[in-house]
């Protein structure tokens, strides 16, 4: 393929792949504005972010076996086009339950985009470019997130809130148009039926699964309701498992998961992004206790996502030259060490002893993602990339609401330990045992990349013969 083209359709796709970070990051500055605004409790704003992330995790597997069956350009245009009308509905919200409803429908046009930005790229780019690549992706990503918030809070001052949404409007039809224009047909698997039980049962696990992970302390971890989550998670999850091992044409072939860098590559995935979340739910809470504005909170908060922004398309060259599973490993084993690290903090630490430590954990999550996604990618069949990227797409979505229920829980119970443990000495007793609390949070975290670090070890050598047995001919 010609360089020229190969590059337009790497901009279409770091379109879809900027515009569902940006606008997440974006509508999160204005959950504020939505409770006064609409009249509403936290807990029922909360849906206006819990309503997409649920909806988005829960389709992504879908979404990746949809692409393979029908091709990954009709799929794309379609998640565009969705997003788009979407954010047009939410833009008119006359009420609060529609704006949850019309942010879900905007999770299911997302979905589309990003379960199969990763199978586009691996199909149109040769393997020895396939890192840099996927690096501008990762930059795209990094890119939404660094200035999701500072674009939420002018347009959220300068116009209102509507405006977070309607800004999606004109940069969705131009990414549509040009995606329409550039993106290759593809090839779709011939006579593939599609397995709409495995879909459903899939959807059902993981929508029980992480509404239990993000709601069960709200609800009572032994309540009536999580216990019921539980079970119909859990049965969702058996009955999965016997249909996908049984039918002929299954949305997820297990098989894939013999792959031992596909499994590990994965698993180093979902934890990499459980000790991710950890510290960016708890590092905010962290900053606003030790003095700080919510603006300079915002601001110190980026530049973990500026140095993935910088260090992504370079560790994605180095991918594609140098072993995959030694750079995957030491960006995690970075991550460990920048973890570590920041449970050092204290009430008197400066803004710079934070930022380098972020930037750190940007260093080596930079280092981490792009040769991982690369090595996951390439390991899996051509006619099934698009399953492959929707794996990977629902582990790290996992990871992210994992790594804010583990963090929130897990503080939670180590402060209050050492409340009930430390001398009362007053207030001063509360700021010990949160500072304590969360030096832990962050040692736990550390603890988890470690994991992450060995599960990318064990990856081994890509097998090409493996590759050939799961080609459908």
């Amino acid at each position: 393929m010609e360089f020229q083209n190969k590059y337009k359709i790497l901009l279409a796709v770091l379109i879809g792949s900027l515009m569902g970070p940006l606008d997440g990051s974006a509508v999160n500055v204005a959950m504020p504005t939505f409770s006064e605004f609409f009249k509403a409790g936290m807990t029922t704003v909360s849906w206006v972010s819990m309503a997409y992330l649920l909806v988005l995790s829960g389709l992504l597997l879908t979404y990746g076996k949809l692409g393979d069956v029908i091709g990954y350009k009709k799929l794309f245009l379609s998640g565009m086009l969705l997003f788009t009308v979407a954010s047009a509905l939410c833009g008119i919200s006359p009420f609060i339950g529609f704006l949850i409803a019309s942010r879900a429908l905007q999770a299911a046009g997302a979905g589309m985009m990003m379960a199969v930005a990763p199978a586009i790229i691996t199909t149109t780019f040769p393997r020895n470019e396939m890192g840099r690549a996927l690096g501008f992706n990762a930059v795209a990503v990094a890119a939404g997130l660094s200035i999701g918030p500072s674009v939420g809070g002018f347009l959220l001052y300068a116009f209102g809130w509507r405006a977070i949404f309607f800004i999606n409007i004109p940069i969705g039809v131009a990414g549509y148009f040009w995606a329409k224009k550039v993106l290759p047909e593809g090839q779709v698997l011939k006579k593939a039926t599609f397995d709409v039980l495995g879909a459903l049962l899939g959807f059902i696990f993981l929508m029980t699964m992480l509404f239990y992970i993000s709601k069960g302390q709200e609800l009572g971890w032994n309540s009536v309701s999580a216990r019921l989550l539980v079970a119909v998670s859990i049965a969702a999850f058996i009955l999965f498992i016997i249909n996908e091992k049984r039918s002929m044409a299954p949305m997820l072939d297990l098989k894939l998961f013999s792959n031992r860098t596909f499994a590990s590559g994965n698993l180093s995935c979902l934890l990499n992004f459980t000790a991710q979340y950890i510290m960016v739910f708890l590092t905010p809470f962290y900053l606003e206790k030790a003095g700080f504005s919510p603006g300079q909170v915002g601001a110190i908060m980026t530049a973990f996502p500026l140095t993935v922004l910088f260090v992504a398309p370079l560790t994605g060259m180095l991918s594609d030259k140098l072993d995959s599973l030694l750079l995957s490993s030491a960006g995690a084993l970075i991550c460990s060490a920048a973890l570590f690290l920041m449970g050092k903090l204290g009430y008197d630490s400066s803004i710079f002893d934070v930022v380098w430590r972020l930037m750190l954990f940007g260093l080596g999550n930079g280092l981490f993602q792009t040769p991982n996604n690369s090595s996951v990618m390439g390991s899996a069949p051509k006619n099934m990339q698009g399953v492959a990227s929707g794996v990977l797409a629902t582990m790290r979505n996992v990871g992210m609401v994992v790594g804010v229920a583990v963090g929130s829980g897990f503080f939670t119970l180590r402060n209050s330990y050492y409340l009930a443990v430390l001398p009362y000495t007053g207030g001063m007793l509360i700021d010990e045992a949160f500072i304590r609390a969360l030096k832990d949070a962050y040692f736990l975290a550390a603890f988890i990349d470690i994991l992450c670090m060995l599960a990318s070890l064990v990856r081994g050598k890509k097998d090409e013969s493996f590759k050939e047995k799961m080609e459908v001919h």
